[in-house]
């Protein structure tokens, strides 16, 4: 077999895995976004505004996604990682000189709490929203909606340990299921009805606009549930790769999605009455259990997009400062971007649950949802221009035009989802405020502590200068001091020579920093420098999607000269105990904040897979 064949068997492979974990989102918008564009006042059912609400889906599905993530954010790619926080780093490496800067990295943050805040709505209204195909299915019946969609959403949790690899092999070809399922629903009814066909013509969309002015907007809020799915995707990128995503939505995905809606809107042409839920009323009365049960299956995979974003920009927040340590697993062995992080799969899930119990149904929850992640897909527009202008070096006319005509789309999403702030989109919106002010709170924590810390320390050449004044007792042995900056002594060999009278024959001070960029070469990872009297100092540099490995990185320093014995070394860490000083920083609230957040963090051991019993921890109190 050949290298090109094989490359295209595992591209396509991908590609069918994505279908169940990248598009998933975007690929059960039908059960619930048309109904949706009609919740405005005046906006009756009549084939005008049918034909106008088509238009306004179609030309969302080709500028927002396909030219917008696509073509062009899936070109942004931080050395094939995406979704907003890789972006932001992406952006703010290349602006360090620019003023910029600061307000780059505040919208990247922002972005991030939005995007989690929609972690939570998607599961809920999507698994919701096809069960709700019950009533459809047996109008009669009087089914449990909730406790059903509450067992579903947990079952969806309980699988995510197994991995978005397997999850995506076991999804895909259902999802695939589901994509030919909504094309051949839709384009049965397009040749009932052709005349929808007429959608394509962008002034549709325009009349629709210019006719109704501010019902417009309640419009384009139910229109942008369409392209709901977008950031997810970019998310995802470091699941699968760019190649995959394109080939999944060009071929698949986007067909399927727009001969569906513009079966919808042929079937609400012929039938107004049917705006009551159409995707499911314009399927035939002997396959609506079978969809209802195809359809449930697509929501609880629509849900995996979501979810396995979230878990993709939760390692990227940890590693760039932004959250505390939390458990990271990586479930595949070929594709490092695969990650299930349990505390936010847990916190997800009792999120999600909450918010079915607490709306009671999907078209509740349609009021709620949209706001959050239409200002994540806002904020994406300015990074991707200036990245865009930092790499070209300049500004073409074509470019300023393109982009902008992006961003007043996104803005004009962004305006009408806004409209449903009384109706439930106070809750992602305060949501996202809430994180984003934690995420704060942990990145200026956290600077105050290094600052505090740094300011204690002693001098290398003081150190040297007290060993040969008052040489404590050598043993034998490798000792490792974990080193938050490589500057001067950590606080743990100081405090271990202070009271133990003891330093061990090897000596390794060991800063792990943290880049802006997902993964380091081997060659740039390490720095050795000798400190001097058997001391070293390794300062190793680590992607943002790279879990330290401290161990590992001992067995390469054996490369530059460092002797590394597993069965004779001993770790040294330093567990700060936070107490409030009279003087600080933060404010107090920020401060409680913080300490709440540091002592729930994962223990540092764990998180740099250090052997337990080769593990020494000296406390120490620091005011903050």
């Amino acid at each position: 077999m050949s290298v090109e064949h094989s490359s295209g068997k595992r591209t396509a492979q991908l590609a069918i895995a994505a279908l169940g974990v990248v598009f998933g989102d975007i690929g059960t918008s039908p059960l619930y976004a048309i109904s949706a564009c009609f919740t405005g006042p005046n906006i009756a059912v009549t084939p005008d505004h049918v034909l106008g609400v088509l238009s306004l889906v179609f030309w969302s599905l080709v500028l927002v996604i396909l030219v917008k993530y696509v073509s062009v954010v899936l070109n942004a790619d931080n050395k094939g990682e995406g979704g907003v926080l890789a972006l932001t780093a992406l952006v703010v490496n290349t602006e360090r000189q620019s003023p910029r800067r600061k307000v780059y990295g505040t919208l990247g943050i922002l972005g991030a709490a939005l995007f989690f805040a929609d972690g939570a709505i998607t599961p809920a209204i999507s698994v919701l929203s096809a069960i709700e195909g019950l009533h459809v299915a047996a109008p009669n019946a009087q089914f449990p909606i909730l406790p059903i969609t509450v067992v579903v959403l947990i079952g969806l949790f309980l699988i995510q340990s197994r991995g978005t690899g397997s999850v995506g092999r076991m999804f895909g070809p259902v999802m695939l299921g589901w994509f030919a399922i909504l094309a051949v629903m839709g384009v049965g009814w397009i040749v009932r009805e052709p005349r929808v066909l007429l959608a394509l013509d962008p002034t549709q969309a325009v009349r629709m606009l210019a006719g109704h002015q501010v019902a417009a907007l309640a419009v384009l809020a139910g229109v942008f549930l369409c392209v709901t799915g977008g950031e997810a995707l970019y998310a995802d990128m470091g699941h699968f790769g760019k190649s995959p995503i394109r080939l999944g939505w060009i071929f698949v995905v986007m067909p399927a999605l727009v001969a569906n809606y513009f079966g919808q809107g042929a079937l609400l042409i012929h039938n107004p009455a049917a705006i009551s839920n159409p995707f499911f009323l314009m399927a035939p009365d002997w396959s609506l259990w079978p969809l209802v049960i195809l359809a449930t299956a697509a929501t609880v995979i629509a849900s995996q997009a979501v979810i396995s974003g979230v878990f993709s920009v939760t390692q990227t927040a940890v590693s760039l400062g932004l959250l505390p340590r939390v458990r990271v697993e990586h479930s595949s062995a070929e594709n490092v971007g695969q990650i299930y992080v349990p505390t936010m799969n847990w916190l997800l899930m009792i999120a999600a649950i909450s918010l079915v119990l607490s709306f009671g149904s999907s078209t509740a929850l349609a009021g709620a949802y949209g706001l959050a992640v239409s200002g994540a897909m806002t904020i994406v527009t300015p990074l991707i221009l200036s990245l865009i202008k930092s790499r070209s070096g300049r500004q073409s006319l074509a470019l300023r035009t393109g982009l902008s005509l992006l961003f007043i789309i996104d803005l004009a999403f962004l305006f009408a989802n806004l409209t449903k702030l009384e109706d439930g989109g106070w809750l992602p919106l305060a949501s996202g405020l809430i994180i984003y002010w934690l995420m704060q709170s942990w990145q200026t924590g956290r600077a105050s502590m290094m600052g505090r810390l740094l300011r204690e320390q002693k001098p290398v050449r003081d150190f040297l200068e007290d060993l040969k004044r008052d040489p404590p007792v050598r043993v034998p042995g490798t000792a490792v001091f974990l080193d938050a900056k490589a500057s001067g002594i950590p606080r743990a060999m100081l405090n271990n020579i202070k009271f133990n009278r003891i330093l061990h024959e090897h000596v390794v001070l060991l800063t792990v920093v943290t880049r802006e960029q997902p993964r380091v070469t081997a060659s740039k990872r390490l720095t050795v420098t000798p400190v001097g009297d058997g001391i070293v100092r390794i300062v190793a540099q680590v992607g943002f999607m790279e879990k330290p490995d401290i161990l590992q990185i001992l067995r390469e320093a054996e490369a530059h000269g460092v002797p590394y014995d597993p069965e004779h070394t001993t770790y040294f860490l330093s567990r700060e105990q936070l107490i409030a000083g009279q003087r600080s920083d933060l404010s107090p609230l920020r401060r409680r904040a913080f300490m709440q957040m540091a002592r729930s963090a994962q223990v540092i051991a764990d998180y740099y897979n250090l052997p337990h019993n080769r593990v020494i921890e000296i406390g120490t109190r620091l005011e903050i």
